[in-house]
């Protein structure tokens, strides 16, 4: 097999608004702490090509994805959208992209330019297609996050700096990553990839410097160990796992930063250590467009009734900007007009979403744009036919939360308030539907 890798800055212009936890914060930049990057992956296997490029952002809309795929096609014709898969760290510390309502002003400019800087990692990339052999290592990493769903939420520093940290409930987290490295002529580490799911929010509301959170860091800390290779972060399961440390001041947050980023480090680090031979004899991939059932009960009429509570807070006479209730219902007003645009054009309730396949030998990459909770993830693996299979979200599109079916029946933010930030209706069974697509996809990957 052969495979290539490359590396592009995205970094934003300081001042731009940084994009999560909370409505009309106006957090704009005020320092660069560590680059941003899309860090792109190509592989060749019997003449068939894919790239895989992870970006250092919250995530990006279907559009923007797939302009930079079309912009690949265009100059690599013999590829397909369904041979180009474009993931995100979710980074809570970088750009808003035009994809959550409220959270964070999109920069007109740095939008127009991303698809291009996207897809040119993608393309340098391929023109880097050497000879590899690839390994593969799924090794212990702990003392990362927390179920916020089930577990404590942000505990002390106190709690989670020492080293021997561990959440209340593991079992409700990723305690492995699974480490995929490329070794080149020479012994040289081409590139390596490194799968965990956990939310990079260890610097929140009160931070305002660029980076990429504890993934990025520490991806750009092995890279800079080991010169000359670029390493990607693929998102899995992060959609109910917080960082241990979340939701501190800024300073303590920035301090945090680089122990959680050492854990991490550190674990991919063993993996590379642990790599055994990962023979990879074919590359298949697949891309659908999958209907998600809507939500019966989110009707016009109750879509009216939203709206008469969220103006009855904005249209006060003592309203206040100040007010997190205010912004907040401005935020949900903007999303009820959105999806009652939708329904009253006669649309079937539903959303499309696109999900996505990639095998590579025994590992396969099942792309979601969601950010997909730890029983879903863990209900796919366990019938899963791929020998190695990879749940990640924030795949081509960021549609928001996959929710569980307790986290669904129990209503709130994730099930709720986020699809009217991204302006698109709930889901009825997103667990069931979500888990049954991925298991079609993961059995057309493994059709011989």
């Amino acid at each position: 097999m052969k495979a290539g890798f490359a590396v592009k800055n995205i970094t934003p212009r300081v001042g731009v608004e940084l994009c999560g936890f909370g409505p009309f914060l106006n957090r704009h930049s005020i320092g660069v702490r560590d680059f941003l990057e899309a860090r792109a992956a190509a592989f060749e296997v019997a003449g068939k090509r894919v790239v895989l490029i992870s970006c250092d952002l919250i995530g990006v809309p279907r559009e923007i994805a797939d302009l930079a795929k079309s912009v690949i096609t265009a100059q690599r014709p013999d590829l397909t959208p369904a041979d180009i898969m474009i993931a995100c760290s979710h980074t809570h510390s970088g750009p808003s992209v035009r994809t959550y309502t409220g959270w964070g002003a999109s920069d007109p400019v740095y939008v127009r330019i991303l698809p291009y800087k996207i897809a040119q990692a993608g393309l340098d990339a391929l023109e880097r297609l050497e000879e590899v052999t690839a390994k593969v290592a799924t090794v212990p990493c702990e003392g990362i996050g927390l179920n916020r769903e089930y577990d404590k939420d942000s505990p002390p520093l106190e709690d989670v700096l020492p080293e021997t940290w561990r959440p209340a409930m593991p079992e409700r987290t990723d305690t492995t990553c699974t480490v995929l490295q490329f070794v080149a002529a020479g012994n040289r580490l081409a590139g390596f990839m490194a799968y965990f799911g956990c939310h990079p929010v260890v610097c929140c509301a009160q931070t305002r410097y660029i980076h990429g959170d504890y993934p990025g860091v520490a991806m750009r800390c092995l890279m800079r160990e080991m010169p000359g290779s670029v390493g990607l972060f693929l998102q899995g399961a992060q959609g109910d796992v917080n960082s241990c440390v979340v939701h501190k001041p800024e300073q303590e947050a920035l301090l945090a930063l680089d122990v959680i980023a050492a854990r991490f480090a550190r674990a991919v680090r063993h993996g590379l250590r642990e790599g055994k031979d990962m023979e990879v004899e074919s590359l298949a991939t697949v891309l659908l467009d999958v209907d998600f059932t809507a939500r019966k009960s989110f009707t016009l009429e109750r879509l009216a009734e939203l709206r008469q509570e969220q103006e009855a807070i904005v249209n006060r006479a003592d309203a206040d900007d100040a007010d997190r209730a205010v912004r907040m219902a401005v935020v949900k007003l903007e999303g009820i007009e959105r999806i009652t645009n939708t329904l009253q054009s006669g649309a079937e309730p539903k959303v499309t979403a696109p999900l996505q396949g990639i095998r590579l030998g025994p590992v396969a990459f099942l792309g979601t744009p969601f950010e997909v909770m730890q029983a879903i993830k863990n209900d796919v693996v366990a019938a899963a036919r791929s020998p190695i299979p990879l749940v990640m979200g924030l795949c081509n599109d960021s549609l928001g939360y996959a929710t569980d079916r307790h986290c669904a029946s129990r209503g709130g933010y994730a099930a709720d308030t986020v699809p009217l930030i991204v302006g698109r209706l709930p889901f009825e069974d997103i667990h069931g539907e979500l888990c049954a697509a991925l298991l079609e996809i993961d059995k057309a990957l493994t059709a011989d």
